[in-house]
């Protein structure tokens, strides 16, 4: 009840483009620490944030001197006044520029912010501007505008870590950038990201949500994960695989409109198939690019979605394995 619940909160989000979901510093300190070495003498934009209250800009500011940034920037959107933590009547944006400067340090709890002309829109010409002076994007984008946040970053080869909803990778916008191994999933996703902040409007029910020590209402939808360009020792290991089609073949189905397998569950990717494989989407949490290649997404030769007797399992990914092992070289080594 509580995962379909948090699941149509977000879902209502990006139907009514209300973006009021604000990251816990627990989940940014467990994905970034695998990251640590590309941000030495960088430029962290967080272009989503208000510095205020942003557990982004806290979590850069704690770690300045750890991570050797160079700066942080962080810049705000101002639509409208009755959002999360907005108590201004001002409908600009603002931004705040920090450097661990000691005069910075003294004000930190109430950093000099600058206006902009606008209203800090991520899309507007003061945000680019902003952004061409950084190298590493670090935010929770607008839940509504996944595609477009993420299309500008590539748009200007900027490095990124953000946090989006699993079926962001469905997009083919994003999927396109998945396959040509542009971008790929963080560590954390599902359960791995313990919950967000929303505002009192948000109703509170299931086993999921929860109310912390400092009275912000949390919602865990389990349905999130990490999309970056930084690469990480992690997305390079293989994928421990146990099983053979061979003998098993009753096991693998085929489709009715592709030459190839179904595997419901990436543990039962069979290990000397050397054909066509669709697997789950949630196989690209354990993308080894260098053990798999992406062949296409959800659909067969007629252009329809993958099906079996007539069915069509959830979507799935099609991929092949570059090194099957088959069951003659095991045995060759036995």
């Amino acid at each position: 009840m509580a995962r379909k619940t948090t699941n149509k909160l977000l879902q209502k989000a990006k139907e009514t483009k209300s973006d009021e979901f604000y990251t816990l510093l627990s989940d940014i300190e467990n994905e970034v620490q695998y990251y640590k070495s590309h941000f030495k003498d960088k430029v962290v934009y967080c272009n989503c944030d208000d510095p205020r209250t942003s557990n982004f800009f806290k979590y850069f500011v704690a770690n300045f001197r750890g991570l050797g940034l160079k700066k942080i920037i962080t810049a705000c959107y101002r639509k409208q006044t009755n959002d999360l933590f907005n108590t201004e009547k001002s409908e600009k944006g603002f931004f705040f520029e920090y450097t661990c400067a000691e005069q910075e340090q003294n004000r930190i709890a109430n950093p000099d912010i600058k206006h902009f002309k606008g209203n800090g829109d991520f899309r507007s010409a003061e945000s680019i501007a902003l952004l061409k002076q950084a190298d590493i994007v670090v935010t929770n984008p607008p839940f509504s505008l996944f595609r477009e946040f993420v299309g500008q970053l590539v748009k200007y080869n900027k490095k990124f870590l953000i946090i989006g909803n699993i079926n962001a990778i469905t997009y083919k916008e994003i999927f396109k950038l998945i396959k040509e191994n542009s971008v790929w999933l963080g560590v954390n996703m599902g359960r791995g990201i313990s919950g967000f902040i929303v505002p009192n409007s948000y109703e509170l029910y299931g086993t999921e949500t929860r109310i912390d020590n400092l009275g912000n209402r949390i919602i865990s939808p389990n349905n999130c994960l990490w999309l970056t360009n930084l690469e990480f020792h992690r997305r390079h290991q293989d994928i421990p695989l146990t099983k053979t089609y061979i003998g098993n073949e009753t096991s693998y189905p085929k489709y009715d409109n592709y030459e190839g397998i179904n595997v419901n569950r990436t543990q039962d990717i069979p290990m000397d198939y050397t054909g066509a494989i669709g697997v789950p989407i949630t196989f690209l949490h354990k993308f080894n690019p260098d053990q798999f290649e992406i062949i296409k997404f959800r659909k067969g030769i007629d252009h329809k979605d993958l099906s079996i007797n007539g069915k069509c399992p959830y979507f799935r990914i099609l991929i092949r394995n570059k090194r099957p092992i088959l069951l003659s070289n095991l045995k060759l080594v036995n």
